[in-house]
């Protein structure tokens, strides 16, 4: 069974940085690309950033362009969200997904596993 783990989320002032984990469990994900999505309250899911794992070619969404860095451990099934330069409107719960494909997508309708979230607030 697939599981997919969120953590490192937390309150930060603007200007500050975080670091969200996603450890993965249940199967190999080489033939998965991995996502995060955020959704602020009110809002639709967005896609944020996705890599895919047997590559770690990776894919960003306008606004984060520059200030986060999507990654991935091998050794550990884990794939990393670097945030800096946080904004107010960057507050939002953020989700890990994997989507079994080697095509880069962002509809959040074509990933098939999901974390629980964790929650990201930026304060100014």
């Amino acid at each position: 069974q697939v599981q997919l783990v969120e953590s490192g989320g937390g309150l930060v002032q603007a200007g500050g940085s975080l670091r969200l984990s996603c450890a993965a469990s249940g199967r190999t994900f080489s033939s998965y690309a991995m996502g995060w999505f955020r959704q602020a309250p009110g809002k639709e899911r967005e896609f944020v950033a996705a890599i895919i794992w047997s590559d770690s070619t990776t894919y960003y969404t306008d606004s984060v362009k520059g200030r986060f860095t999507i990654s991935r451990d091998s050794a550990k099934n884990t794939v990393y969200l670097q945030m800096n330069s946080l904004k107010p409107e960057d507050t939002a719960v953020y989700y890990c997904a994997a989507d079994w494909s080697v095509v880069m997508r962002t509809d959040p309708k074509n990933y098939d596993y999901w974390g629980q979230g964790t929650q990201v607030t930026v304060s100014s």
